[in-house]
């Protein structure tokens, strides 16, 4: 399996799994996450305990990572993802392209893009 494809896979394994030390094996400790938006889960978080914890915050909503592709570029993958989630009234059904860079075998940098920043809003605002 390509080491491209194999990270994609094991970073949405992990994350779905809530497997934190099978996550942490593929980023950089050093590793950036950033989500676009204005709620409890955006903005930038810096290192590998930060993205850990920013996993699991997303994951105590309930929410659902569906992989729908994995998308290589010559150096990088991105997941396409649609997640979907309940909380009472408010609904998650979010499609997402998350861009992982990687340098040395591990995920350096990751930026998530959102079809629905609003409902993104919504869903996990106060």
């Amino acid at each position: 399996m390509d080491v491209r494809h194999h990270i994609a896979t094991e970073f949405h394994s992990a994350l779905t799994t809530g497997d934190k030390d099978r996550l942490r094996a593929v980023l950089d400790p050093a590793v950036t996450w950033t989500l676009p938006g204005n709620n409890a889960v955006s903005g930038r978080v810096d290192g590998a305990e930060a993205v850990l914890d920013r996993a699991a915050l997303i994951a105590s909503y309930g929410v659902d990572f569906a992989l729908e592709h994995v998308l290589v570029s010559a150096d990088n993958v991105a997941l396409g993802l649609h997640n979907t989630a309940r909380r009472g009234d408010r609904v998650l059904d979010e499609h997402l392209a998350t861009v992982c860079r990687i340098g040395d075998g591990r995920i350096v940098e990751i930026e998530t893009y959102l079809s629905d920043e609003p409902g993104m809003n919504a869903f996990f605002g106060a």
